[in-house]
């Protein structure tokens, strides 16, 4: 659980060392009408097409997009796509390139020809040279990555295994790393994991992972077991394994195992998919944040990736829009009026593996301080159902001079919020009975309770949930606000 808010200040204030494999990304859309008659071969009418940084080129727009600082080291040849990369890049006020000229290869460029109706690929075309680096070229490359690791707050290895990141790089670059006391992610490539002997987290796709694993890996189960024996061998804290549209597991050395699932999304690409979640991942934790909200973030922000076109950043904005997203239902219709559509909601959450989040109150005169622990429940899952108490419940708890507001106008301001996926009404003194009901994954309330204090604790943490308790905005109170109107009118 975290305040996004506050974390998305803190990304702004961080720096990432991103060293990896730099490429020119080509896309070229158009339409196929006819066969070529010079060969059986589609000729296809280039209507537009567009240039981005790609490969670790990719990764550093995204750690830029997000609002922190990038410190990128690649390698470029001396020829005409270096200097559309140069170019490109300088335009991205907060990327720092620290290339080492190759004079002996291209540089990488990769062209896409694309059918624009039906957004397919048809063919790519590459210019490459997919080998180490020469010991003069390494010497550089190590040169550089230790002049700029003391200005990084993390480092972030984005092999594409075009020649950067060498057995001699790498290692300089996570021992140097570690010494300093800074985390390290890597997005391998290396079929031997033990190379990145040393990092914080590998982040591989499921393809690489069950390459370098040599298993099926196919069921959470199978996942965990093949990550932990990895994990042991390779000498790495954590392994975090993405599944497309099967979202991702993340395992760590001490036997913590966390499943996100995907965002529903609509797939139009996803190219670059994994650079957008190593570079998430990075800045999450360089900001302060816990793995796992880490990884929720991550998962956020490739779901938001994989909707657009071509290689995508994700900006700040974009990701807190997927994590807090706009109601997908109208105001009225996150009102529960029919119980038996309210399960059945629930159990269609379940089904999607949503982790569904439970809080409560009266919310007679909603204030900052109710949005602030609204907010957070939200970030904490991926559904927010809220308890509201009935007119008749408020009463017994706050008296008859209350409730200020009637149950229905103070639903209607609850389910205006973004945070709030649905609004339950109920009767009793407490929730129980609709926690019970929901069973809900998490279980969030204000910190001016203690978490024996919170109704539903031992029923949620018995179910496998966690009770979550937020920090409350000082001097916001319902009771002193209704106190100081009626003052104010007398």
């Amino acid at each position: 659980m975290f305040d996004f808010n506050a974390l998305s200040e803190r990304m702004t204030q961080q720096t990432v060392l991103c060293i990896g494999d730099l490429m020119l990304d080509e896309f070229v859309y158009g339409e196929v009408s006819r066969v070529s008659p010079e060969a059986p071969a589609p000729v296809i009418a280039a209507q537009r097409s567009e240039i981005n940084v790609g490969g670790a080129g990719n990764v550093a727009r995204n750690i830029a997009a997000l609002g922190a600082r990038c410190l990128f080291v690649g390698m470029v040849g001396d020829d005409a796509a270096a200097e559309i990369l140069k170019r490109e890049l300088s335009r991205e006020k907060l990327i720092e390139p620290l290339l080492v000229v190759d004079q002996a290869r291209p540089t990488t460029r990769k062209v896409r020809f694309v059918s624009e109706h039906f957004s397919t690929h048809m063919l790519r075309a590459d210019w490459e040279i997919a080998a180490a680096a020469t010991a003069d070229v390494e010497a550089k490359l190590i040169e550089t990555i230790s002049a700029a690791l003391p200005r990084a707050d993390i480092v972030l290895l984005s092999d594409y295994a075009k020649g950067v990141l060498t057995s001699r790089v790498i290692r300089h670059a996570i021992d140097a790393a570690r010494k300093a006391g800074k985390k390290v992610i890597v997005d391998p490539k290396n079929a031997n994991f033990a190379v990145y002997h040393g990092a914080t987290i590998l982040t591989p796709n499921r393809k690489e992972f069950t390459e370098a694993t040599r298993s099926q890996a196919a069921s959470p189960e199978e996942i965990q077991a093949a990550a932990k024996d990895v994990i042991r061998v390779a000498g790495c804290e954590a392994m975090l394994i993405t599944q497309s549209e099967h979202g991702m597991t993340l395992v760590t050395g001490n036997g913590t195992v966390l499943h996100v699932p995907a965002y529903p999304t609509k797939v139009r690409d996803v190219s670059g998919a994994g650079d957008t979640v190593a570079a998430t991942l990075a800045v999450a934790l360089a900001s302060g944040a816990p793995e796992d909200d880490a990884v929720r973030m991550a998962s956020a922000a490739a779901a938001v990736a994989v909707s657009k076109r071509g290689t995508a950043s994700v900006s700040q904005a974009e990701l807190r829009k997927k994590i807090l997203p706009h109601a997908s239902l109208t105001a009225e219709e996150k009102i529960v009026e029919d119980w038996s559509e309210f399960d059945a909601r629930l159990h269609d959450w379940r089904r999607e593996g949503l982790r569904i989040g439970f809080t409560n109150g009266c919310f007679d005169i909603l204030h900052p301080g109710h949005v602030r622990v609204l907010t957070q429940a939200r970030a904490a899952c991926d559904r927010l159902v809220v308890g509201l108490n009935s007119d008749a419940s408020v009463k017994r708890l706050k008296g008859a001079d209350r409730p200020v507001q009637d149950e229905r106008a103070r639903a209607e301001v609850l389910a205006a919020l973004e945070a709030v996926d649905l609004v339950a009404m109920f009767e009793e003194d407490t929730p129980i009975e609709l926690i019970k009901q929901i069973r809900p994954a998490v279980l969030v309330k204000g910190g001016d309770y203690t978490r024996e204090q919170v109704v539903g604790h031992e029923f949620v943490t018995a179910n496998g949930g966690e009770v979550v308790l937020v920090d409350i905005l000082p001097g916001h109170s319902t009771t002193s606000l209704v106190k100081r109107a009626r003052m104010g009118s007398s």
